[in-house]
This record gives C-alpha cells, structure tokens and sequence, in this order.
C-alpha cells in the first residue's frame, strides 16, 4: 500500500510568534554567501544518550506532515548520558569540551573567555567573524552579554532565531558523531567510553564534512522561506 516503517523527524516546536520571527531572521540573512557564512563559528552543547524515538508508519511524501513529526524544545540535558560543549567555522574544527553538569553563567563565562575568545582572534583575525549560539537563558545572562559588549571591536554575536536549532550546521554535526558511534563495530557500554568515542570522532571528521555543513546554510534559509518559518524537509549530510 506505499507505507514504510521508520523514525520521525525532530522538529522544534515553534509558537506561531518564533515561526513569524525565524521567518523574519531569514529574509534578513537571505543575501549572505558562502563567503559570509565562512565567517561565523557555531557552538552548542549536546547531551549524548540514547533517543528513545519510538517508529511511524507513513508514505514517503507524508515525512513532513505534521502528523508524522515529533516536537521538540530545547532545554539542557538530564538524566544518564555525556554533554559536550563544541565549537567549530568552515575553517577548522574548535575545541569539545565536557561539561560534567548543565551549564550556568559563570561556566559559561569560562568556557566564552577560555575557548571562544582564542578561537575568533585566532580564526579571524580581521574581526570580522560572527560568534553563533542559541537562546539558552546561561547564553542570555547579563554577565556574558557584557562580555561580549566588552570585546565587540573582535567579533561580533549573531543574532539567533528562538527554537531554531535546524538552522545551525552544528546540530547536524551532532548527528555525524551519533552516527559513527552507531557504527562502531563495539559500542561504547559505560560513560567513560562513551566520552572517549565522541572525542575520537570529533578530531577525524573530515574538513570536507564541516565545510559542507556551512556551506548548506544557503539550502536552509531558502528552505525556511518556502516554509514561511515552519519546519522544512531538509536533511543535511556530509559528503
């Protein structure tokens, strides 16, 4: 009869206010280039366990029908797993980091002067790279807002899309490493191990991968504007 078994797309869950504002954010970013995006290092933490997404049955065409998605929000991770924190630009790959409990501002504030400062200058020395991170409310905190104010004249913050987290190459990312791990012909059976896999992965993707990842930026925006700021049947993979 055409169905299929598999598993559903995540998608974020958008208020019709975040849909009307990811919209707006891509017509404001619709005239960037390659060139551009090559500019911008995207980070983001991630919690690695198992996903627990339950099969559908669906034709092909119905993938992206609302009924066949599962809604996500975005939160800091919980319960048994590893969380990481990475950074990386069509450049080169930044450092990963573990984070042994959820973030709050002042581990932030660490890992922003630690990390990310060394990485912009170092990657962009002509100050003209954009620093990418989403709407968590240890992002948001007055004390890294008044950081980043202090260090303008070396780089500069993107603005983020709410509840946008398929917009960002790093998100996919994320999905190379879950990936491979899912391929390892022994998989990881403690945390420790766990942790040591992604940390292999991470230093082997290619330079073509991440590339690639930046490069789909023009794909997406062009995606969410077909979608009016709604979810969009792009899946990015590195070649």
């Amino acid at each position: 009869m055409g169905y299929s078994s598999r598993r559903p797309h995540w998608v974020p869950l958008l208020s019709a206010k975040n849909r009307k504002v990811k919209l707006q954010w891509a017509q404001a970013h619709q005239n960037w280039t390659v060139e551009d995006w090559k500019n911008v290092a995207w980070s983001d933490e991630s919690h690695r366990h198992a996903d627990g997404r339950g099969r559908i049955w669906c034709k092909q065409h119905e993938s992206m029908h609302p009924s066949c998605l599962v809604s996500m929000v975005q939160a800091g991770g919980g319960g048994g797993g590893v969380m990481v924190w990475g950074m990386f630009s069509w450049h080169t790959l930044g450092p990963l980091i573990p984070i042994e409990h959820c973030l709050n501002a002042t581990a932030y504030l660490s890992l922003v002067a630690d990390c990310v400062h060394p990485f912009m200058v170092t990657v962009c020395p002509s100050s003209n790279g954009y620093f990418q991170q989403d709407n968590a409310p240890c992002h948001k905190a007055h004390v890294i807002s008044s950081w980043f104010h202090e260090h303008d004249n070396e780089f500069s913050v993107l603005q983020w899309s709410p509840q946008s987290p398929d917009l960002s190459p790093i998100e996919h990312f994320w999905d190379v490493v879950e990936w491979e791990i899912h391929n390892m012909n022994v998989q990881p059976t403690n945390l420790q191990q766990l942790y040591d896999a992604i940390m292999s992965i991470w230093t082997r993707i290619s330079e073509e991968c991440f590339q690639h990842l930046v490069e789909s930026m023009l794909r997406k925006l062009q995606a969410v504007l077909g979608a009016k700021g709604g979810s969009y049947p792009v899946l990015e993979r590195c070649t």
